[in-house]
């Protein structure tokens, strides 16, 4: 008799799904694209944009997953919806909606099937804490599609990637995201980038954070932290990045994976010093 709290759908299942799904989302994306007279835009919120774009790819993968992973709830950036199944996929159609709409070739879908706490993947296997077991991330202008499942590794286009082995913070190419919308958290926040921009090779912000957790998790960058995020822009990193031999955490230290928002991921080294640096700078 299964346990009452075994996970409702395989891990092959889910991810067979994801990327199906990833991959007819992005057809979308790149069909507004490559012809943008038909594109609709309008603003959730200061600085925070929404495009026909968003909605129509959104809708393709809720399809795609309610047809084949009907056990599992839906937490979508643009549609809502509540994590009440014992797995929920968390979903953002268009990571990187500002640089869709102005052209800027930087975008990514990102789709990731998240563990309730308590669920069970086997017989004789502890319970997991609340954790992202799938990740899929599709760069649509690379064509680099981005894969893991907990326990079987991270993976670009088919190939085993592990995060980089920068050992110094000095010689580390760091990765961030700056206040965007909320502007309330910038006096915790600006200290940290000097902190980094003092104390690194460098710092880059190209305005998607599913990409930078993938480009952490295939090693192009050592570390990354960013505040203020949704649960659906990291929780496919999450995985990427830890199945890649990295480490995750929640900025303030108070989930088992940074659900809130407030991510630091990267090599272990370069997350140790992140943390150093960053704490200081934090509020209670």
């Amino acid at each position: 008799m299964p346990h009452p709290n075994a996970l409702p759908v395989s891990l092959a299942t889910a991810l067979e799904a994801a990327v199906t799904a990833a991959h007819t989302a992005a057809g979308i994306l790149q069909a507004y694209a490559n012809d943008r007279s038909q594109l609709i835009v309008d603003t959730k919120a200061r600085h925070d944009l929404v495009s026909q774009a968003d909605h129509e790819a959104e809708a393709a993968i809720l399809q795609i997953l309610r047809e084949r992973t009907p056990q599992c709830g839906i937490v979508a950036e643009e549609s809502g919806g509540e994590p009440d199944a014992q797995a929920n996929w968390y979903i953002d159609p268009l990571d990187g909606t500002t640089n869709f709409v102005h052209a800027v070739p930087h975008y990514a879908v990102s789709i990731a099937l998240v563990a309730r706490a308590g669920t069970v993947l086997g017989p004789h296997q502890a319970p997991l804490p609340e954790t992202p077991l799938v990740g899929v991330i599709y760069d649509p202008n690379r064509a680099e599609l981005f894969t893991a499942v907990q326990g079987g590794g991270a993976w670009l286009n088919g190939h085993r990637i592990r995060v980089a082995r920068t050992a110094s913070l000095d010689d580390a190419l760091l990765a961030t995201g700056f206040p965007f919308k909320d502007f309330s958290f910038a006096g915790e926040y600006l200290p940290t980038l000097e902190h980094a921009m003092r104390n690194s090779r460098g710092v880059r912000r190209f305005g998607s954070a599913a990409l930078d957790l993938a480009w952490v998790a295939c090693g192009r960058y050592d570390g990354y932290w960013e505040m203020g995020l949704s649960p659906w822009d990291v929780a496919a990193g999450t995985v990427l990045v830890r199945e890649a031999g990295g480490d995750v955490c929640d900025l303030r230290g108070r989930d088992d994976w940074p659900r809130a928002g407030n991510i630091i991921a990267g090599s272990a080294p370069a997350v140790a010093a992140l943390r150093k640096g960053i704490q200081p700078h934090l509020l209670p």
